[in-house]
């Protein structure tokens, strides 16, 4: 139990109608999980508003309501607090409620259109294997040192954020690594999280159905940078011509990464197969697992961020070699007749232009690529035309199937998809929604030595479709088509 005059620290608070001096049980956010000598945030969401359910959580037992606008009617013996920012107030009262277990890590958020996920599940694996005990946030998992746990979102509410940093700080993890998506800068979710440093991966087109411009989406980015303390430091994509504009506010140390300008870690590609790539890298030739361009500079980003957190670079370069990269990121399935399989997350232009020109850069030109794409639905809709261009230039056949349609038909996204074909795109295309038949007519047209991507989803175990979520892995469905060929 808490005292809710501890939790209120460091809240702007306007107003008060009640006694700050009780004991509070939990925070909650959720009026339908409300437990008694609780206290309830009203959030403003997108979908609904927390204000709207202040007496449900009251009548759940709620001893404290933290709102922005008082109720009309209030209840006696309940405490309400008026506060300028609802889930402003909410990140710091859940980082008080917890211990403000932030500051007691070494935490990095690591934030950027692509590769967000590679480069944290690649910083905690190294640090694990440098022998620090060490955490993970991210779209595929969370973990507590050895421990996994199942991730819901990109980056959770801050209750649930600031509750798994406690659990690691119980458990002696002394390192954290979080992805921070764009929604969750704009939605307060990190507000009142101490980060020792920050990364900008790199930016494009994304998101635009929640942020609506470009620009917009740049600045929530930014807000990472901007949040940081002086004693931090941020690492920057050089080559990304953001990632300047990120670091334009920031109170923390910059230090910046790249291929092609000059940085403050920089690397030289020297060969790049299916196998792996060799990088010149702190002046050393070192072989790593990963394989493409957009790797190199995810390893660039790992190996910067542990030098600025003082470990050794000879070390840590010795301790990457060993590493692979995210699951459902560039992952190979490989067939018995030979048949290279690849799938991998890119559900972005940018992704996926950046998976393809690796495959092209791969290939000896005998063989075919063919890409298995589809687009999300309910999201940014002026991505569909374009992912379909890129796959037609990079590939020799490609099939347009569903991804994720949720609440849209498929057909329908797919129809958006085919706009973006040309004349001669257009003969290369196949359209299919049902994604195990797209799957499957991939691999019947391929021959031996051929490539196969099936790109959107990467690790992800389900579709959603009309708002349930049906098993489906592109990995598993891959394997089992392989398997029946072999047959």
């Amino acid at each position: 139990m808490n005292k809710l005059s501890d939790i209120l620290y460091k809240v702007s608070i306007r107003q008060v109608k009640g006694e700050t001096a009780m004991s509070v049980s939990a925070l909650e956010i959720d009026s339908r999980a409300v437990k008694p000598d609780s206290c309830f945030v009203a959030i403003k969401g997108t979908v609904a508003d927390g204000h709207d359910y202040i007496d449900n959580a009251v009548e759940k037992g709620a001893k404290a309501i933290v709102c922005e606008t008082l109720p009309d009617k209030l209840f006696d013996n309940i405490t309400y607090v008026a506060v300028e920012n609802t889930a402003v107030a909410l990140g710091t009262m859940a980082s008080n409620f917890y211990g403000n277990p932030s500051a007691r890590l070494k935490l990095v958020g690591i934030t950027g259109t692509n590769g967000k996920t590679t480069v944290a599940t690649m910083l905690y694996r190294l640090f694990q294997s440098l022998g620090h005990k060490s955490g993970l946030i991210s779209t595929v998992e969370n973990r507590i040192d050895d421990k996994i746990i199942p991730s819901t979102h990109t980056t959770p509410d801050a209750i649930r954020l600031n509750k798994l940093l406690a659990d690691m700080v119980a458990n002696g993890c002394s390192f954290a690594f979080m992805e921070v998506s764009s929604h969750a800068l704009v939605q307060h979710r990190v507000a009142g999280v101490d980060f020792a440093g920050g990364v900008f991966t790199n930016i494009s087109h994304d998101h635009l159905d929640y942020h609506k411009t470009f620009d917009s989406y740049i600045e929530a980015k930014k807000l990472l940078f901007d949040g940081l303390k002086q004693d931090a430091f941020s690492l920057v994509n050089i080559d990304d011509k953001r990632g300047r504009v990120m670091v334009q506010n920031t109170r923390s140390s910059v230090n910046t990464y790249g291929l092609r300008q000059l940085a403050d870690f920089k690397a030289k590609m020297i060969s790049n197969t299916l196998q792996g790539m060799e990088l010149q890298m702190h002046d050393q030739h070192v072989w790593f697992k990963l394989i493409g361009k957009f790797n190199a500079y995810n390893l660039l980003a790992v190996f910067g961020v542990a030098v600025l957190l003082d470990e050794d670079p000879t070390e840590v370069l010795s301790a990457m070699s060993e590493l692979n990269g995210a699951p459902g990121r560039f992952e190979l399935v490989i067939s018995p007749k030979g048949i290279t399989g690849i799938v991998d997350y890119a559900h972005t232009p940018d992704a996926l232009e950046n998976v393809l020109e690796t495959i092209a850069d791969l290939r000896t030109g005998n063989e075919q690529v063919i890409t298995v794409v589809g687009a999300g639905g309910n999201r940014d809709t002026s991505k569909r035309p374009e992912m379909a261009s890129i796959a037609a230039r990079f590939s020799d056949r490609v099939i347009l199937t569903s991804d994720n349609p949720r609440f849209e038909d498929p057909m329908e996204i797919i129809k958006d998809m085919e706009k973006g074909l040309g004349p001669t795109q257009v003969k290369k295309k196949v359209s299919l929604p049902d994604r195990k038949e797209a799957i499957r007519l991939a691999v019947n047209f391929a021959e031996p030595g051929d490539i196969i991507l099936i790109a959107g989803k990467g690790h992800e175990t389900y579709q959603e479709i009309e708002g349930v979520k049906h098993d489906f892995d592109d990995r598993a469905v891959l394997k089992d088509m392989f398997e029946l060929m072999n047959d």
